[in-house]
């Protein structure tokens, strides 16, 4: 598991971040924890750089970020291209849900993390565009699986 430096700020404002995750982030935590997806192993609130990432997992290099309303707005939505480009250049793929796509449809956002799971560990991509404002989980885990496994 890579450790890189990290600010005690940093590492002080993630470890808040994992004592007070929204009820979303709670509800994709069980299920993505302990391997439960494609063996996959993820932490929590883990901190990289300027960043602190939802959801990481090392081994298949994957972020999953959950967005709550204040990702509605356009401000919001460049820092997080500019976030999402900072994982990808360091080889990472993302994949972004709302908060509500979560609570509502918790089995397909298992379903797309599992397909990047699967598309990751064959050198595919992650599906393009994330789930984002507007998009379903569906959408991702339809796009996951336009790459043959």
């Amino acid at each position: 598991m890579p450790h890189a430096d990290v600010s005690d700020r940093q590492r002080n404002r993630a470890k808040q971040l994992r004592q007070a995750m929204t009820r979303a982030e709670t509800l994709l935590w069980r299920y993505i924890k302990a391997n439960r997806i494609e063996g996959a192993g993820f932490r929590r609130q883990v901190p990289i750089n300027n960043y602190i990432a939802d959801f990481i997992c090392f081994s298949a290099k994957l972020v999953i970020e959950l967005d709550g309303e204040s990702h509605d707005f356009a401000e919001r939505q460049t820092k997080d291209a500019k976030r999402d480009a900072f994982f990808a250049a360091e080889g990472f793929g993302v994949l972004r849900f709302t908060n509500a796509q979560v609570m509502s449809n918790l089995e397909g956002v298992v379903e797309a993390v599992g397909q990047a799971l699967v598309d990751r560990a064959h050198g595919y991509p992650p599906p393009r565009p994330s789930p984002t404002r507007g998009e379903g989980a569906e959408s991702a885990s339809l796009a996951a699986r336009k790459h043959p496994g």
